[in-house]
């Protein structure tokens, strides 16, 4: 009889991943919250990268700002689809998997600012060939990664470079 396990040890690994970039997450808004005053910043590298402390009300480059009910319903619909779609994925979609695990990451982590204060904390500030690029997150870092990891698949696909197992 073959030894059944309940969760895979790939999707444990997963999981490990997404407890811990959502910990990153929220512990990079804790620290951002706690040592400074809304709109300070500390200057990293300078003319370059700035960690700045804002409240987002809004989605990307304040867009839809003070809708929260609608943030809301559009995350948990964001979040059901990713988890249905990772559910459907095989193991040996390895790249596909982690891109999703990111993306739900990074969904939850705005997610929790917006039920607990309203507002997403955001502290990521670049200033790029004289653009001042909107104030991010890490929780947006991992959207937009896990946007790639699919995007990476699709070109290995494209290339013939994939694998597949039975």
């Amino acid at each position: 009889m073959k030894n059944k396990t309940i969760i895979s040890k790939q999707n444990l690994f997963l999981i490990v991943i997404m407890i811990g970039t959502i910990l990153t997450d929220q512990l990079s808004k804790v620290w951002v919250t706690s040592n400074l005053q809304l709109g300070e910043s500390i200057e990293i590298i300078p003319s370059f990268f700035k960690i700045t402390y804002t409240q987002n009300t809004g989605a990307a480059w304040s867009i839809l700002e003070g809708y929260m009910t609608f943030f809301y319903v559009v995350t948990l619909v964001a979040l059901i689809l990713l988890g249905w779609y990772f559910y459907r994925l095989k193991e040996y979609q390895i790249i596909q998997k982690i891109g999703v695990v990111l993306m739900i990451s990074g969904t939850l982590g705005n997610f929790i600012d917006r039920l607990l204060f309203q507002y997403v904390r955001d502290s990521l500030d670049f200033h790029i060939l004289g653009y001042n690029f909107p104030i991010f997150n890490v929780a947006d870092v991992l959207l937009i990664s896990g946007v790639l990891f699919l995007i990476i698949d699709e070109v290995l696909k494209f290339f013939g470079v994939y694998y597949k197992k039975k």
